[in-house]
Parts: structure tokens; sequence; C-alpha cells
């Protein structure tokens, strides 16, 4: 029973961490999305580096939603659900961030 009561516990905590890092992510693609329209306008040339920036924080939102609905539910099955697919999308949107961070500098170095 004790380590049932810890292994909720440690769920929990993660969905807290998820959800702090998938909201503040959603800032940092956000920001990058506002300088990188900056630099596009100063050099008269479009890229593709804001458009998956955009796709990036969508991600991350839906990340985010997904970790306070499961913080929010009190049923046992779904919470076990969301948070495997909490998981799996962080660590998508993780890839994708540095997927998108490798286009952008391939853009802008051979642009």
């Amino acid at each position: 029973m004790l380590r049932k009561k810890s292994n909720a516990r440690l769920d929990e905590d993660i969905c807290v961490h998820i959800f702090t890092a998938s909201a503040g992510m959603v800032g940092v693609c956000i920001t990058v999305i506002g300088i990188f329209q900056v630099i596009t306008t100063l050099r008269r040339e479009g890229t593709l580096g804001d458009d998956l920036l955009a796709i990036n924080a969508i991600l991350y939102l839906a990340t985010t939603i997904l970790s306070y609905w499961a913080l929010r539910t009190r049923n046992q099955r779904r919470n076990l659900l969301l948070e495997k697919v909490i998981d799996i999308l962080f660590l998508v949107a993780l890839t994708f961030t540095t997927v998108v961070a490798g286009v952008i500098t391939w853009a802008m170095t051979f642009t």
C-alpha cells in the first residue's frame, strides 16, 4: 500500500515538472518566433523556421494541457493513460525542438 502511494506521488511530481517545463517552452517558442520575424523582415526573406517553431509551440501546449488534465483527474486508469501520452508527447516535442534548432542553424548559415 505504501509503495502504491509512493508511485502515485512520484507520477504526480513528474506531471508537475512536465507541466511547468512545457508551459515555459511554449513561451520560449513564441519568443523565438518573434525574434525570427524581426530577422526575416530585415533580411527580406522568409524561412521555414518560424513555421516549425509554431508547430513546436502547439506540441508543448498540448503537453501542458494534458498535464493539467492529469493533475486534475481522480480516475486512476485515465491518469495512467494520460501520463503515458504526456511522456511520449513531451519527448516528441523535445526532439522536434532539437530538429528545429538544426533547421534554423542550417537556414541561417547557408542563406
